[in-house]
C-alpha cells in the first residue's frame, strides 16, 4: 500500500494550534507564514511518497549488510539520499549561515514525519545529522563550524552520536573510551561504542561521530566526560574528505525491525587512535551530547506518530476492502467489508485519534521551541523553553508507546493476515519497538519527568500549564456542543488527576523517592495523555468555529469526532493512573527480590 502524506491535518495544527502566523512574526522566520508551510509539506510529501517510501518494504526485506568493515545499504538507499541532500531536505530547520532555509521547527517538524512515515530506516540517517549539528552550532568552536558543519547541513557528510559501550549502556558515567592529548591540540581516541545507527555506510561520503571520551586525569562518572569530533575520514586543506581515520565498523547488529538502518559496532584506536577534536571544553560532554539527545528525543517522538500514522493507513484500506462477516446491525443482507464491525470502528478510531492527538502535542511543542529561540521578549523566551523542555520527555515517551499499541492494533484489524510478513502491518509494529528504547528509553524519559521538571521546581511548570488547560476547559464550557460538553467533563478529569499527581510527586521525591519513581512511567503516559488530550479540545474548538463558517464540513465534522472519541476513550485512563501512581507504590516494590 502506497503512503499519503496527511498534509491537511498538519496544515491545521500549524494553523490553528501552533499559531503559524505569529510564529512567521519571529525575527528571522518573516518568509515562514502559512503559505510557505503548504508549500514546503506538499513538496516534502511528493518526494517521500514518490522516491522514499516505495524503499520501505524492500529495506526491511534486504537490509544493510557488512563484509570486511565496510556496510552496503539496502538498494536503492543511496540514490535516495542523493536526492534527499539535492533537494536541501536535510538544511530545512538549520541556519542559512551554513547553506540552510533556517524554517521554524514549526515546519520542520511535520517534514520530519512524513520523511518518517516514508521510511523509519531510512530516516535514521538525517536524524542523527541533525543531532550533530545541533551540537556544534551550541558547542563546537568557530574553526569546527567552519570545517563541518556546511558539509553536515547539505547532507554531504553525515553524522553519528557515539554514547553506548559494551559495559556501559545508559549509564554513562560507566564510560570508559580514553582521548590522549596531542601537542597539535588534537587527541587521540580510543575504545569500543555500540549501537551506533549509520555508524558506517555507504551514502555519505564522510561520516562525522560525535564521541563521549575521557581525557586522562578527568574527573571520575558522568562529570568526566568530553565530547570530540572524530571523522571517518580526516578533512584535506580544501575541505575534501582524505586519510582514512583510525575508527573501523567491526560488525552491525542482526535486529527485530528498522533492518535496513546499519546500527554498528565501532572500534577506536586500534591502530595508534583515532585522530579527535575536542567540542567546546573538556569535562562537558555529557552537557554538549544532551543538546543532541533533546533534539533526538523529539524527533523519535515524532517517529512514533509516523510509524502511527502509516500503521493507520494500511489498516483503514484493508478493513475497506476484507469483506467478513455480517454485520451486526443487519444493515447489510450478506458479508461486508469489515470497516462495518464496531470493534474493528474502534480499532480505527484509537489510531486515528492517538495519532492525530500526538501530533497536535508535538507540532505545539515545536512552536514552542522556536519562540524560545527566537523571540525578542527574555521571559516570552523562558517560558516558552519551559513549556518546550517539559513537553519533550511526553513527546518521546508518550507517543512512543502510543506508536506500540497503534501499529499492535494495526495488525489486529488484519487479523491473522497481520502475523503474516507478506501483508506488511507487521513491519510497522517491529519497527516501532526500537522507539521506546532509543534515545533513552520511556523509564528514563519518566525519570527525567520527575526529577528535572517537577521536582526540581516544585511542580511549578506542571501546574503552570494545567493552569492553560484549565482556560481550555472555560471555553468548552461556553459551547452548546454534546461533543464540547463530552471534552470538558473528560478533560477536566483527567487535568485534576494530573494536579494530584504533581502534587505528590512534588511533596515526596525526596522523602520517598522510591514511591515516586514506582509511578514514574505512569505519570509520563498520565501527562502525556492530558497534554495531547488538550490539544484535541483545541482542535476540536477550532473546529466548530470552521464548520460554523462553512470550511471544509467533511474534515471539520472529523476531527470533532475525533477528539471526543480521545476524550470518551482515552482521556478516561487518567484517574485510574492517578491511583496507581498515589496509591500504587507499596505494592511496586513489596514483593521480595528473592521472589522474582
Amino acid at each position: 500500500m502506497s503512503y499519503t502524506a496527511p498534509i491537511k491535518d498538519m496544515l491545521f495544527d500549524i494553523k490553528h494550534l501552533a499559531n503559524i502566523d505569529q510564529v512567521a512574526q519571529l525575527p528571522g522566520f518573516e518568509d515562514a507564514g502559512f503559505d510557505t508551510a503548504q508549500a514546503v509539506l506538499e513538496e516534502c510529501a511528493r518526494f517521500n511518497e514518490g522516491v522514499v517510501a516505495p524503499l520501505n518494504v524492500d529495506g526491511d526485506k534486504n537490509p544493510s549488510s557488512w563484509k570486511d568493515g565496510h556496510v552496503t545499504t539496502t538498494p536503492g538507499f543511496k540514490d535516495a539520499y542523493r536526492q534527499f541532500s539535492e533537494g536541501g531536505w536535510q538544511g530545512l530547520q538549520h541556519p542559512s549561515d551554513f547553506g540552510g532555509q533556517g524554517l521554524p521547527k514549526t515546519v520542520g517538524g511535520p517534514c520530519v514525519e512524513i520523511l518518517n512515515s516514508a521510511n523509519l530506516s531510512f530516516a535514521l540517517c538525517p536524524l542523527l545529522t541533525d543531532g550533530a549539528i545541533e551540537a556544534l552550532l551550541t558547542a563546537g568552536s568557530d574553526e569546527l563550524k567552519a570545517q563541518y558543519l556546511e558539509k553536515l547541513i547539505s547532507g554531504e557528510w553525515s553524522g553519528t552520536m557515539n554514547l553506548t559501550e559494551p559495559q556501559a549502556g545508559s549509564d554513562l558515567a560507566a564510560v570508559r573510551s580514553k582521548a590522549d592529548p596531542q601537542p597539535d591540540g588534537s587527541y587521540k581516541i580510543s575504545g569500543t561504542k555500540i549501537f551506533i545507527t549509520y555508524g558506517e555506510h555507504d551514502m555519505s561520503a564522510n561520516i562525522v561521530h560525535l564521541v563521549l571520551a575521557r581525557v586522562a586525569g578527568a574527573p571520575e562518572g558522568v562529570k568526566g566526560i568530553s565530547l570530540f569530533v572524530v571523522p571517518k575520514f580526516l578533512p584535506k586543506e580544501d575541505g575534501t574528505p582524505g586519510e582514512r581515520n583510525d575508527v573501523h565498523c567491526v560488525s552491525i547488529e542482526h535486529k527485530l525491525g528498522i533492518k535496513a538502518s546499519p546500527t554498528a559496532v565501532l572500534q577506536y584506536g586500534d591502530h595508534g587512535g583515532a585522530v579527535g577534536y575536542l567540542v567546546g571544553e573538556e569535562n562537558r560532554g555529557l552537557e554538549y551530547m544532551f543538546i543532541m539527545m533533546n533534539a533526538a528525543r523529539y524527533a523519535v517522538g515524532v517517529q512514533g506518530i509516523a510509524v502511527a500514522e502509516r500503521a493507520y493507513q494500511k489498516a483503514a484500506a484493508f478493513s475497506r476492502e476484507r469483506v467478513q462477516s455480517r454485520p451486526v446491525d443487519g444493515s447489510l443482507p450478506k458479508a461486508g467489508p469489515i470497516i462495518h464491525h464496531p470493534d474493528v470502528r474502534r480499532m480505527l478510531m484509537t489510531m486515528r485519534a492517538y495519532t492525530e492527538a500526538c501530533r497536535a502535542m508535538a507540532i505545539t511543542a515545536a512552536a514552542a521551541y522556536d519562540a524560545a529561540h527566537a523571540h525578542p521578549d527574555a521571559e516570552a523566551r523562558q517560558q516558552n523553553q519551559a513549556f518546550y523542555e517539559f513537553l519533550v520527555p511526553l513527546v518521546k515517551g508518550y507517543s512512543t508507546e502510543m506508536s506500540l499499541e497503534v501499529t499492535s492494533l494495526g495488525v489486529q484489524v488484519h487479523g491473522g493476515m497481520g502475523f503474516i510478513e507478506e501483508t506488511g502491518a507487521a513491519q510497522y509494529y517491529r519497527d516501532a519497538k526500537i522507539l521506546t528504547i532509543y534515545e533513552g528509553t520511556t523509564a528514563i524519559q519518566a525519570n527525567d519527568l520527575v526529577g528535572r521538571k517537577t521536582a526540581r521546581d516544585g511542580g511549578q511548570t506542571a501546574k503552570a500549564i494545567a493552569t492553560q488547560i484549565e482556560k481550555t476547559e472555560a471555553e468548552l464550557a461556553q459551547r452548546g456542543s454534546e461533543a464540547a460538553k463530552a471534552v470538558h467533563k473528560r478533560l477536566q478529569a483527567a487535568r485534576e488527576a494530573f494536579l494530584d499527581v504533581v502534587d505528590f510527586v512534588a511533596g515526596n521525591t525526596k522523602a520517598s523517592p522510591n514511591a515516586v519513581f514506582a509511578g514514574s512511567v505512569p505519570y509520563l503516559m498520565l501527562a502525556g495523555n492530558l497534554v495531547a488530550g488538550w490539544q484535541m479540545a483545541r482542535a476540536l474548538l477550532v473546529a466548530e468555529d470552521e464548520l460554523k463558517a462553512g470550511t471544509d464540513a467533511d474534515f471539520m465534522k472529523a476531527k470533532i469526532t475525533t477528539a471526543r472519541f480521545y476524550a470518551d476513550h482515552i482521556l478516561t485512563k487518567a484517574p485510574g493512573l492517578r491511583d496507581s501512581i498515589v496509591d500504587g507504590a507499596e505494592s511496586v516494590t513489596g514483593l521480595a527480590l528473592e521472589a522474582f
